[in-house]
């Protein structure tokens, strides 16, 4: 069984105040929230409700929210939607190197419609350049998608500074956010964003939910069609528990901002202990620029998988894979040039709301007796 729990940036457990959100929904009010009858109208005020709670973590306006299946829905419809809608002004899309395969995988599905993608390249910390993104920028130039957070080394993007610069050249700009919500501020605003990724299973609320924010103004074609629930941009009828859920999830998130500062003290306990175990490490990622909970670490020469299974009871996330002895990289570290050597060791640990101290000295504890024997 799982004795400690550091794989938050994959996956976060419900929060109990998530679950006492949605349960009323199963319980009474599970009717249509199209419906006229009170067990519908009191799904639909809840789900109206949820939206004006993400707003309010977002700094949206509630009308800008569109309930989505989660992160990887909320990209392909952005990436997709910009396309359809305004690729008869161009066909060309920036992006990074670094991105999330729903942003990657959704560029590359375009190319084979006729999109030109440019994939910008990295820093050694993981950082897209902002004069990069200017210099890549054309006349034809429709939609630029670069994530707030990298989800492996947790690096921040300078996302306000390419936001601005697409403003300058009128090009839409999309942001994927699944990281960084409930971790760092996320104000739609203060990015310069036109589109907002969001997902619920990172912000301590269930699989199966999450967010586009489409800035208000702003026509998209949808990825699913039919009735015109969502304001007519997403068809399907919704579901009122998991939006009540993420609504729930996103009003605590905002309420607990200030516990990052916790988080961001053990995630720095973490890593001076593991500087002094007996083996070479390296950090992947920005030093200072990086979500407060967030550690991805080279153990030099070792392979993570085995260091991982080693540790017995502990989850987390390795950034290589072995095959017949050959050591492949994440597309991430590939990009960020770490070699071979140092990445085959990689391990990131997240930590989040319910990491205690305890935790990290029994993981390090388990680190001294590994290196040491």
């Amino acid at each position: 069984m799982t004795e400690i729990y550091l794989d938050y940036n994959a996956s976060t457990p419900v929060a109990p105040e998530v679950k006492q959100a949605m349960l009323p929904l199963f319980e009474h009010y599970f009717g249509n929230p199209s419906a006229a009858h009170e067990t519908g109208s009191g799904a639909k005020a809840a789900v109206e409700k949820a939206r004006a709670q993400a707003a309010g973590l977002f700094a949206c306006k509630a009308d800008e929210v569109v309930f989505t299946s989660g992160g990887s829905e909320a990209n392909n419809h952005v990436i997709k939607g910009v396309f359809e809608t305004y690729g008869y002004q161009g066909c060309h899309i920036i992006t990074s190197s670094v991105e999330h395969p729903a942003v990657i995988e959704s560029c590359r599905y375009l190319q084979s419609r006729g999109a030109k993608v440019t994939y910008l390249p990295v820093d050694q910390f993981g950082m897209v350049a902002p004069e990069d993104v200017a210099a890549a920028i054309e006349e034809n130039t429709i939609l630029i998608t670069i994530m707030h957070a990298n989800n492996e080394t947790g690096t921040l993007q300078p996302v306000e500074d390419i936001g601005a610069i697409a403003k300058r050249h009128g090009a839409l700009f999309h942001s994927d956010a699944a990281q960084s919500a409930g971790k760092v501020p996320v104000n739609m605003n203060e990015l310069n964003v036109d589109f907002l990724s969001a997902a619920g299973h990172k912000l301590y609320a269930p699989k199966g939910v999450g967010a586009l924010i489409i800035r208000e103004g702003v026509q998209i074609e949808p990825l699913i069609h039919g009735a015109g629930h969502e304001r007519g941009r997403r068809a399907g009828t919704e579901s009122a528990p998991l939006a009540a859920g993420f609504g729930a999830a996103c009003d605590a998130a905002k309420k607990n901002l200030p516990d990052q500062e916790r988080i961001k003290a053990l995630r720095d306990r973490l890593w001076d202990g593991i500087q002094t175990v007996n083996h070479p490490v390296s950090l992947n990622g920005h030093v200072e620029k990086r979500l407060p909970n967030t550690l991805n670490i080279n153990f030099e020469g070792v392979q993570g998988a085995d260091l991982l299974r080693k540790l017995h009871g502990v989850a987390a996330s390795t950034g290589s894979a072995c095959h017949t002895g050959s050591v492949e990289l994440s597309p991430v570290l590939e990009a960020m040039n770490v070699s071979a050597f140092a990445g085959m060791g990689a391990i990131r640990f997240s930590l989040g709301r319910y990491t205690t101290e305890n935790e990290i000295n029994r993981l390090l504890a388990k680190l001294s007796e590994q290196f040491n024997r």
